[in-house]
């Protein structure tokens, strides 16, 4: 994590104990200018995390974290854009050639690219959520690898040190990350710090780093941080992505799929 997404991860967390500090107490507990603090308690307004009030400030907690990351379930985020998501998902799955070994993140987006899935064609395809797995066994042609652990029912994901260590002995060519927020200072994020150590396992272990997600997802920050944007090599989205993201994207050096609900 930079240290300028580290300062304000670490100013979140500050917020959402406390619920309100002083900018002058911040920059104390920060080791940094007033005016450092500012700026970022100003990229945290812009995304309705904390607001500064009179020299405070005061955390939003109907936006992320505590009780964002309490109500937060796949079931809900599911039959969100679905149809974005289902486009998506196709799209994804056309970029899968013969004998791959894949990785697909825990999501709702990224469980769209099972059902599209090409069959006969000698896959391998490494998963951890129960819902991928499910839907992973309707396909004879997959040779499934699935790493375990302690099951989170919010995510339906599964986790643990041994699993992270069997990600580890996998050498995919293509990996499907998820995101819940993407954002150009402070990199790509997600709800639970749970989900991190899994993330980054996966993100190492595979030639291609692809993220999956629709455009609401952009400009978003969320609580635990996964990556930095310039770690992903393809981004997959729907049209309605603005075009400075779109410019923003180009400039980085990033390929850019921009997927429309009819397209096959």
């Amino acid at each position: 994590m930079g240290k300028k997404a580290d300062r304000i991860d670490k100013l979140m967390s500050i917020l959402k104990v406390r619920g309100y500090v002083s900018v002058r107490e911040l920059a104390a507990l920060l080791h940094v200018s007033e005016m450092t603090v500012r700026r970022d308690l100003q990229i945290l307004r812009q995304n309705d995390v904390a607001e500064n009030i009179s020299g405070r400030a005061v955390y939003n907690p109907a936006h992320t974290g505590i009780n964002a990351d309490a109500n937060y379930t796949l079931t809900k985020e599911q039959q969100r854009r679905n149809a974005q998501k289902e486009a998506i998902g196709r799209f994804a799955a056309s970029l899968i050639q013969t004998d791959d070994i894949i990785i697909v993140d825990t999501g709702s987006t990224t469980e769209k690219i099972i059902s599209y899935l090409p069959v006969d064609q000698n896959l391998s395809v490494l998963c951890y959520n129960i819902n991928i797995l499910m839907e992973l066994r309707r396909n004879p042609g997959v040779n499934m690898l699935f790493a375990g652990g302690r099951y989170h029912p919010n995510t339906q994901m599964f986790e643990s040190s041994e699993g992270i260590d069997f990600i580890r002995t996998i050498r995919a060519a293509k990996v499907f990350l998820s995101a819940a927020g993407i954002h150009g200072d402070l990199g790509i994020t997600c709800m639970h710090d749970y989900e991190i150590p899994t993330k980054r396992a996966i993100l190492k272990s595979s030639v291609e780093k692809i993220l999956v997600a629709d455009s609401s997802k952009f400009g978003v920050v969320r609580p635990s941080f996964i990556c930095e944007l310039s770690e992903i090599d393809t981004v997959i989205t729907d049209q309605e992505l603005s075009p400075d993201w779109q410019d923003y994207l180009h400039e980085k050096g990033i390929t850019l799929h921009t997927i429309s609900e009819s397209e096959e």
